[in-house]
């Protein structure tokens, strides 16, 4: 069988099992995303522990459909607070990422979820194993944050 991502022009065969995060090139960083959308839900921060809790409500630029970034490229224009996440940030940042993130996953030195498309070669695996926030999201707009509490899901999906 061949290796799906052998397919995918500019990308080093399985690169994501032999080389570290910041070997990585732009394309294959972003080739690293499941596409599941939980790190555009909006969080929950308990002060006194740390813990941080998903909730349902999406940043105004998630697209419920697809799950992505329907301004990615220019997301910091309307949503300034928007982490662009790097290798060199990852540790700082990895208290809130998804369990389930490839990036926090391959950080940690552990492998991909077999239904990651790197994987799968299929980017709707991520949603048929019911790992992703496809249909499930409300925007935050229609939401007050004082009401976020009621929306908190839990990890992993």
């Amino acid at each position: 069988m061949t290796d799906p991502i052998e397919r995918k022009k500019g990308l080093r065969p399985k690169f994501w099992e032999k080389y570290s995060l910041k070997q990585l090139t732009r394309k294959e960083w972003e080739a690293l995303c499941d596409g599941c959308g939980k790190c555009c839900l909006n969080k929950l921060e308990d002060e006194e522990t740390g813990e941080v809790a998903l909730t349902r409500v999406a940043c105004r630029l998630l697209d419920d459909d697809t799950c992505l970034c329907s301004q990615y490229e220019i997301r910091h224009q309307f949503v300034p607070e928007c982490i662009t996440l790097r290798p060199s940030n990852i540790e700082k940042n990895l208290y809130w990422m998804p369990q389930t993130c490839a990036y926090r996953l391959l950080h940690l030195g552990l492998p991909l979820h077999d239904w990651h498309p790197l994987i799968s070669g299929d980017p709707a695996t991520v949603h048929r194993a019911g790992v992703s926030v496809q249909g499930m999201t409300v925007s935050e707009f229609e939401i007050d944050e004082d009401e976020w509490e009621d929306y908190i899901i839990e990890e992993p999906l």
